[in-house]
C-alpha cells in the first residue's frame, strides 16, 4: 500500500476519471518528490479501475478499499487509517 492508493470515487457529470487521476498522481508525485528531495518519475504511467455495477458491488468496493491498510499491515482497525472514510462512520 505504500506505492499506490485504493480510491472509490463517484465521478461528476463532465468530469472524466483519467483527468481526476492523472490530476491526483501530479499533485501527490510533486509533495512526495519534494518531502523525499527526489525529482521526476513518481507513479506508473496507468491505473486500475473498476466501473462499480449496482450498490451491493459499491458495499464490496468500500469495504475492500477500507480494509486494505489492515491487510498491508499497517493499521490494526479500519478507523485508524487518517485518509479512510471508516474514520467518520
Amino acid at each position: 500500500m505504500p506505492n499506490h492508493a485504493h480510491v472509490v470515487a463517484e465521478m461528476l457529470p463532465g468530469h472524466r476519471l483519467g483527468d481526476v487521476v492523472r490530476s491526483w498522481k501530479t499533485f501527490s508525485a510533486r509533495a512526495a518528490n519534494t518531502i523525499l528531495g527526489q525529482s521526476g518519475r513518481f507513479w506508473h504511467e496507468d491505473y486500475f479501475d473498476r466501473y462499480v455495477r449496482d450498490d451491493a458491488h459499491l458495499e464490496r468496493a468500500i469495504a475492500y478499499t477500507e480494509r486494505n491498510p489492515i491487510d498491508a499491515g499497517l493499521i490494526a482497525a479500519v478507523e485508524d487509517w487518517r485518509w479512510s472514510s471508516a474514520r467518520f462512520r
